[in-house]
């Protein structure tokens, strides 16, 4: 009995000194992690299909759908930036931010960052497995796919990779303008990767919501943990 009370007043105790913040970022785990589980469900369902292939026709020129709308250098601009979300693109940021967290001597913030992200792809091929949605097919797609479909798999990794590190090498920077440069900078790249993907009508809008929810909360997940266990070096 008295073991138990000592434990009840430790879990109490560690509930007080958590940081109001801490506990922001905690009810936005939680939230992202209802809505990618509720978004699941009604992709599952069928629920999102006509949301889906409305937002997908209305990208399409209406008397030939292979056209997408805009001008023609819009449609070149959008297959370089969905490169940006591509595995040559992120794995090369992921082994360049690595060795630049090295190199400034945070060589705890260094390995977890990488865990953090290769623990990330792990989940978005496991999730794909799972819900095994096929590549939608109510317009032409514009770049050679093969893979399945939900979550989108540039939208999640993009999440799950910008995102962390833009979170983690902030932790090792001096200036509050320079972290919060790195951490939009992170949201920025992650939200024009996830459109490319439904403008070039390879993936459903709900594919890229349930990458960009996935993928965040796992990155917040991380940065949490990171930011709970994990102190930048001194240098």
């Amino acid at each position: 009995m008295v073991f138990h009370h000592r434990m009840r007043q430790r879990v109490v105790e560690k509930f007080m000194t958590f940081e109001p913040i801490g506990l922001m970022m905690f009810a936005s785990l939680a939230g992202g992690l209802f809505l990618f589980l509720s978004l699941t469900g009604g992709v599952i369902d069928g629920d999102t299909h006509a949301f889906d292939e409305r937002i997908l026709l209305s990208l399409r020129e209406p008397g030939d759908l292979s056209l997408p709308i805009g001008p023609y250098w819009l449609t070149h601009a959008v297959d370089d930036i969905t490169a940006l979300g591509g595995t040559t693109v992120l794995s090369l940021m992921t082994v360049l931010g690595t060795i630049y967290l090295l190199l400034a001597r945070q060589r705890a913030i260094a390995l977890f960052m990488f865990l953090c992200i290769a623990g990330g792809w792990i989940v978005s091929a496991a999730l794909k497995l799972g819900v095994a949605r096929p590549r939608p097919d109510i317009v032409p797609h514009l770049v050679e796919v093969s893979d399945l479909s939900f979550p989108s798999g540039h939208a999640m990794l993009s999440a799950v990779t910008y995102l962390t590190l833009g979170a983690l090498l902030s932790r090792a920077q001096q200036y509050r303008s320079t972290r919060i440069f790195l951490i939009a900078a992170a949201i920025f790249l992650t939200f024009i990767v996830g459109l490319s993907r439904v403008y070039l009508g390879v993936h459903f809008p709900t594919d890229v919501l349930g990458g960009w929810c996935a993928g965040a909360t796992w990155a917040l997940g991380c940065w949490m943990i990171a930011r709970r266990f994990i102190s930048p070096s001194a240098g």
